[in-house]
């Protein structure tokens, strides 16, 4: 009786520690590449935590990095948070970006004064890529700056605009941009449809590669299933699936 307790026990044991391992191991399906996530404005890694999920699930070397947004200029925060981002990356391995709001004008700055050498693709969730009017609005406004930092301040539309004063993409990049809004005063603020914080038209860059709109809201449309989707898409083959209702 003992010896078969024994015998249940250590078979137990054994089947639990292998359930441990396996929670932990690649995907069976691994491929050679890092995906870096990159949060938007006064958000945090968390909120790409859905998405890096679902991407660790295809097969891909997830590095979902933080960084402080409201504490520092773009210059800064980009050159921190990629240059440790892609530390964490395996040697070797091909380097792709799936960003969301700010995060997308970081990886233009890094790579306006940087080569990334196995740089693959590049995904952009919202991105202010000719700024927002909200900013423009909203600048002067008691406690923007507390709440937004410098950064915040750097996405207008004008002068002081960082990415209108950076270039045309000269790498492999897809934009997804939603067309649906949950804050209707900031809504207000901007002339053309747009997900609550940026118009669909200031979303694109000259030299993307693709381009759709899809009914989602800038705060939550990194969390949205078909949006998780089309950006696996991209990142496997070069190109968003498109439907009648979305447009180039």
């Amino acid at each position: 009786m003992i010896k078969r307790l024994t015998s249940f026990l250590l078979a137990l044991t054994t089947s639990l520690g292998a359930f441990a391992a396996s929670a932990n191991d690649p995907p069976v399906n691994s491929k050679a590449e890092c995906v870096i996530l990159l949060h938007g404005l006064a958000r945090s890694s968390s909120s790409m935590e859905k998405l890096g999920l679902a991407l660790h699930k295809e097969g891909y070397h997830v590095v979902n990095q933080g960084y402080p947004s409201r504490q520092a200029a773009i210059e800064s925060l980009s050159q921190k948070a990629i240059s440790t981002a892609l530390e964490r990356c395996p040697q070797s391995y091909k380097v792709n970006f799936v960003t969301h709001s700010m995060g997308g004008i970081l990886v233009r700055q890094y790579l306006q004064e940087n080569v990334i050498n196995e740089l693959k693709r590049v995904v952009m969730l919202g991105p202010p890529n000719q700024g927002s009017e909200v900013v423009d609005k909203l600048r002067n406004v008691p406690g923007f700056h507390f709440i937004n930092g410098d950064a915040g301040l750097q996405l207008g539309t004008g002068a002081l605009s960082v990415p209108k004063q950076l270039g045309k993409a000269n790498f492999e990049l897809g934009i997804i941009a939603g067309n649906k809004s949950i804050n209707l005063i900031l809504s207000s603020l901007i002339p053309e449809t747009d997900d609550g914080k940026v118009s669909v038209r200031n979303t694109k860059l000259e030299g993307m590669k693709d381009h759709i709109e899809m009914p989602v809201t800038h705060p939550f449309m990194m969390k949205n299933s078909s949006v998780i989707k089309q950006v696996i898409q991209f990142l496997d083959k070069g190109h968003f699936e498109k439907h009648p209702t979305q447009q180039q």
